[in-house]
């Protein structure tokens, strides 16, 4: 707490809120650990769909069906936020709404396929605008100078509260193998203890956390058109914005590949390595560590050092991480690949958040935010499905797939270099 500097805060932001803010990250972080990468998508493949080949792209086209509905609707979201000052009564919503769906998940097994899909969809699809939403105070929050610095700060605890739910949910299942107890009966409890953190952790923030935007003169009067209106009206200007939009072309690229590693890690290990589920339990609590280490590192070192070059350095990191990954033949070098992942994960998930928050104008920071993650969500389509058809019409090569996750990486290397962040602050200051 006390590295929390007031400095790095906006004019009567206190300490506390920014913990508020980042129990968010604390709170949500264990949806995708516990449900995304470490334990629900493997036993949706293997047990749910039955079938590891098929149930793989099923899987990853439940993803993509989810980020589909974020993309559609999550810009609009944001520019309701911003017009309305809703951003925390939203979050609200959209919380409430992905614990319930997660602890449907409990009710999930064999023969329930269809129960999973929707369950599935409907939950990664209220997390994403969580995400959105809870990002979108970043710039009130943080002063410019700083915004890589309190980013990092949020990912890092997120990571905290990841390997929180990540650690009981791993106890559950040792215990529950060490007496034979069948995936069918402990999978559904990791489900609810992640439902369960996120629940209680996020109180904290709607307890604490202000919402300092105020609502747009004439708001209410114009109705949800007006949204609309705002929406066409950015991008009708996005000229105006050009190096935000080359760093939402570069993020879409990018976030493909974590998306793949966020969404098949698992499956990965399993179907390649012969991981077990306590090993890849194990294996996902490593990377939440050095994600953890990686998030609250480099957010000090992007802030000196310059966002372009943070991210640039992160994505190289990535690049190395595709190429050990595939090369690996045991466990060991797959471990290091892992550590890898962590550091690159924190620091590049980090320095795209708060890149945003930097090259928004700071009326439309919800909006801007919801087309970040329109680019997300994006991602998340292309990256799992392209690895899933890889794996499909290859009869499995696992290690393919991973191999032409990195071109995603390369590519997003190099819509990096037209990024001028000095030139993109400007024009949203203007």
């Amino acid at each position: 707490m006390a590295a929390w500097g007031a400095n790095a805060l906006q004019e009567g932001v206190r300490r506390r809120e920014v913990f508020a803010w980042a129990m968010y990250d604390f709170a949500n972080s264990g949806y995708t650990t516990v449900v995304l990468t470490a334990v629900f998508n493997a036993y949706f493949v293997g047990v749910v769909a039955a079938d590891p080949s098929s149930g793989t792209l099923i899987w990853t086209l439940c993803l993509a069906l989810s980020s589909v509905l974020v993309m559609l609707t999550m810009p609009l979201v944001g520019a309701y936020a911003d017009l309305r000052a809703a951003k925390k009564r939203l979050l609200a919503f959209t919380t409430v709404a992905c614990v319930a769906a997660t602890a449907s998940l409990a009710l999930t097994g064999p023969g329930t396929l269809a129960w999973a899909v929707v369950a599935v969809v409907l939950s990664n699809a209220f997390y994403a605008y969580g995400e959105s939403l809870i990002a979108a105070f970043l710039p009130e929050l943080a002063r410019p100078e700083a915004m890589g610095r309190v980013s990092g700060w949020g990912w890092s605890f997120g990571y905290l509260g990841g390997m929180l739910s990540l650690g009981a949910s791993l106890a559950c299942v040792l215990w529950a193998q060490a007496r034979g107890v069948p995936a069918t009966e402990f999978v559904p409890v990791t489900m609810l203890i992640t439902a369960g953190v996120y629940a209680g952790a996020s109180l904290v923030t709607f307890a604490m956390l202000r919402e300092r935007a105020q609502p747009q003169p004439g708001a209410e009067a114009a109705g949800h058109a007006a949204a609309w209106r705002r929406l066409v009206g950015t991008w009708r200007h996005a000229r105006r914005y050009r190096d935000f939009v080359w760093l939402l072309t570069c993020t879409g690229c990018y976030q493909a590949g974590i998306a793949v590693v966020i969404a098949l890690a698992a499956v990965y290990a399993e179907q390649v390595l012969g991981f077990r589920q306590h090993e890849t339990m194990a294996l996902v609590f490593l990377v939440n560590i050095a994600s953890a280490v990686g998030a609250f590192a480099f957010g000090h070192f992007q802030d000196r050092a310059g966002h372009k070059l943070a991210l640039a350095l992160t994505l190289a990191g990535w690049i190395t991480m595709t190429l050990m990954a595939a090369a690996a033949t045991s466990a060991p070098l797959f471990w290091a690949a892992a550590v890898v992942a962590g550091l690159c994960m924190g620091s590049s998930q980090s320095a795209g958040r708060a890149m945003v928050g930097l090259l928004a104008p700071p009326q439309h920071a919800a909006e801007f935010y919801g087309l970040w993650t329109f680019a997300v969500r994006l991602a998340a389509i292309v990256g799992p499905v392209t690895y899933g058809l890889i794996a499909w019409g290859t009869g499995g090569h696992h290690r393919l797939a991973i191999l032409a996750t990195g071109a995603f990486f390369v590519v997003g290397l190099v819509l990096l270099l037209p990024v001028n962040v000095a030139r993109g602050r400007a024009a949203a200051a203007a």
